[in-house]
């Protein structure tokens, strides 16, 4: 008999994500050879930009693992768009991810409104694609094969 419940438990979330990453790690040679070296943790990745008064004009927040970069979020202030913030940032987190982590790959989501050329304009390639999600809007994953050089 099992007992079924619907509520946010996040010390459970942590158990089932190790159990998770166990079971899929021993199914996967390459991810049981990644075992015990740096490229088996999850390691945060934040890039942070601020102004002149200190405020925040941008910033990128991701993390690295099995040899990736997963960006997860990327965002620039209004008043600080088009002026290549945005690239600065990203750039600089595959630099780190390259050169610092060794990750040879780099990963993002976007949707159509926010921004596909962008990400395309820094050496994205679109790899999957969902329409109507969520309704009325198609999501993008892109990735990017980087290098020890990366900017």
């Amino acid at each position: 008999m099992f007992r079924i419940e619907a509520e946010v438990d996040n010390e459970r979330r942590a158990l089932l994500r190790s159990r998770l990453r166990d079971t899929n790690t021993a199914a996967s040679p390459v991810l049981a050879a990644l075992r015990d070296t740096p490229a088996a943790r999850e390691v945060p990745l934040h890039v942070w930009a601020t102004d002149g008064t200190g405020d925040l004009a941008g910033g990128l927040v991701g993390h690295t693992w099995a040899g990736w970069l997963h960006v997860t979020y990327l965002w620039v202030a209004a008043p600080h768009r088009g002026a290549g913030l945005g690239s600065r940032l990203l750039a600089r987190a595959e630099t780190i991810a390259a050169r610092d982590r060794g990750c040879r790959a780099a990963r993002l989501e976007t949707w159509d409104f926010q921004a596909p050329d962008f990400y395309r304009k820094q050496g994205y390639e679109v790899v999957a694609v969902i329409p109507d999600y969520p309704p009325g809007i198609t999501e993008y994953t892109l990735t990017k094969q980087l290098t020890r050089c990366t900017r």
